[in-house]
C-alpha cells in the first residue's frame, strides 16, 4: 500500500488562492499519493520549475499543468514563473496544484508506463541551482562545536567547546552573495586564480516560504518551505596585509563565483521531518570522508537561527539560512592531522539524508590579464606557505 499524505481539499486551495487566505488546519484531508521535490531544471537551453518523483523522474511543471486544466476535472491555476514564486504560492493554492498533479500522474500509470512527453528521465535533464536566485543567503559561523578551534590541540578543543557551551551567545550570521556564488549540482567549483587555500563545508539549506520579522523560534518552522543541501565553500588564504588595517575579510573568505552550491532540489518540509531530530549531513572529496554530522551536535538551533536573523532583517520566501558546517573542513587539523584543502581535477559531493547529493568537479581559474593592481592577489604573494 502506498503511503499517502495529507493536504488541503481542491474547494479550499481554490478559496485560498482567490481570497488570499492560508491553508489551515483543515488541509489534513487531501492526499497524495507520493512523496515529491521540486527543483530547476533545463532541456535544450530552456529553463523549467520541475516536480521531482522518486529522484529519478522530472516533471515539467508547466507544461504539465496545462495538459491537467485541459481536464474538466480540475480548476485553472496559473503555473509559476520561477521558484521563488512556486514557494511564495505554495499556502495560496499551489501545494493542492502539485498534489493532484502527483495524484494524477500515479493513478494513471503516467511516470514509468505511458509516460507523456513533459516527463523526463533526470539524466535528459540538466539539473540548475533549485532558486535561481535567492535573495539573500544566509550562513551561520562555527554552529557545530566539532568545529569550534579546529586547529587547536586537544585540550584546547576540549576548553573551547566547553566554553562556547556555557555561554552560547547569540549566532554569528553572515551574508554570502546569491547569483554568481550559486551553483547547481554537476556544474564546476572554480578555484580562483591564486589562492591556494579553498576549504569545503557541507550544510543544511532551510528554504523561507513565508515573510517574517522577529519571528519567535517557536514559530520558526511554520516559516519554512523545505530543505536543500547546501556547501559553504570558503578561501582560507585570507586578505593582503597593508592598506586597510582590518584583517578579517569574509568577502574574500565566503564570496568568490561558484562558493554557494545549492541543490540538488528541495524537498517540501512535510516530506522530510523536523531537521533538528533527523538532520545527517556527511561530505566526500574523491573517496575520503571529510565531514559527517548530526543536529545533535548543532550550537544553536536551526529555528534560532531564524529568530536571530529575522531580528536584524525581514525574511522573504525563496532566502535561505544555512545552518553551519562540523568538524572536518579542510582547515581543521583535528581530524586528518594536518591541513589539506581542494586541489583541481578532485570532485566534491556533499549529502544530506533524506534529501539528495550536490557533486561537482573542481578546476582552477586561468590567470587574468590585464589588471592594474588593485584585485585580490595570490596567496603565496603574502604567505610562505602555498600549495
Amino acid at each position: 500500500m502506498r503511503r499517502r499524505f495529507p493536504l488541503l481539499p481542491l474547494a479550499a486551495a481554490v478559496a485560498a488562492t482567490v481570497l488570499g487566505a492560508p491553508e489551515r488546519a483543515d488541509a489534513q484531508s487531501m492526499q497524495v499519493a507520493e512523496p515529491f521535490k521540486v527543483g530547476t531544471f533545463e532541456v535544450d537551453g530552456t529553463p523549467f520549475v520541475g516536480v521531482v518523483l522518486r529522484d529519478a523522474y522530472i516533471v515539467d511543471l508547466n507544461r504539465a499543468n496545462a495538459a491537467l486544466e485541459r481536464n474538466p476535472r480540475y480548476p485553472a491555476i496559473p503555473a509559476p514563473a520561477d521558484m521563488i514564486d512556486l514557494i511564495s504560492r505554495y499556502d495560496y493554492g499551489m501545494k493542492a496544484r502539485l498534489y493532484e498533479l502527483v495524484n494524477h500522474l500515479v493513478e494513471n500509470d503516467m511516470i514509468t508506463g505511458s509516460r507523456p512527453g513533459y516527463v523526463y528521465d533526470l539524466d535528459d535533464v540538466t539539473t540548475l541551482p533549485p532558486i535561481m536566485y535567492p535573495g539573500k543567503i544566509l550562513n551561520a559561523a562555527v554552529n557545530f562545536y566539532s568545529h569550534v578551534n579546529e586547529t587547536g590541540s586537544e585540550e584546547e578543543r576540549a576548553e573551547a567547546r566547553r566554553q562556547r557551551r556555557e555561554n552560547r551567545g547569540v549566532p554569528y550570521l553572515f551574508l554570502k552573495p546569491s547569483r554568481g556564488a550559486v551553483v547547481g549540482n554537476g556544474q564546476p567549483i572554480v578555484l580562483p586564480w591564486g589562492r591556494t587555500q579553498i576549504d569545503w563545508e557541507v550544510e543544511l539549506g532551510a528554504v523561507i516560504g513565508r515573510a517574517g520579522k522577529y519571528i519567535s523560534a517557536n514559530d520558526a518552522e511554520a516559516h519554512i518551505f523545505g530543505y536543500m543541501v547546501t556547501m559553504d565553500i570558503s578561501d582560507r588564504g585570507g586578505r593582503p596585509p597593508g592598506g586597510n588595517p582590518l584583517t578579517s575579510d569574509w568577502f574574500v573568505g565566503k564570496g568568490h563565483d561558484t562558493f554557494a552550491p545549492q541543490g540538488p532540489w528541495i524537498v517540501p518540509k512535510e516530506f522530510y521531518g523536523n531537521p533538528m531530530e533527523i538532520l545527517r549531513q556527511s561530505l566526500d572529496v574523491g573517496n575520503e570522508r571529510m565531514q559527517e554530522a548530526t543536529a545533535g551536535d548543532m550550537i544553536h538551533s536551526l529555528w534560532e537561527l531564524v529568530e536571530y536573523g529575522s531580528s536584524i532583517i525581514t525574511l522573504y520566501p525563496g532566502d535561505v539560512i544555512n545552518n553551519g558546517t562540523s568538524g572536518g573542513t579542510g582547515m581543521g587539523t583535528a581530524v586528518r592531522g594536518e591541513q589539506r584543502f581542494l586541489q583541481a581535477g578532485e570532485v566534491i559531493s556533499a549529502t544530506i539524508e533524506g534529501i539528495g547529493t550536490l557533486t561537482h568537479p573542481v578546476v582552477s581559474e586561468p590567470e587574468p590579464r590585464g589588471l592594474t593592481g588593485a584585485n585580490l592577489t595570490p596567496v603565496c604573494q603574502y604567505r610562505e606557505r602555498c600549495r
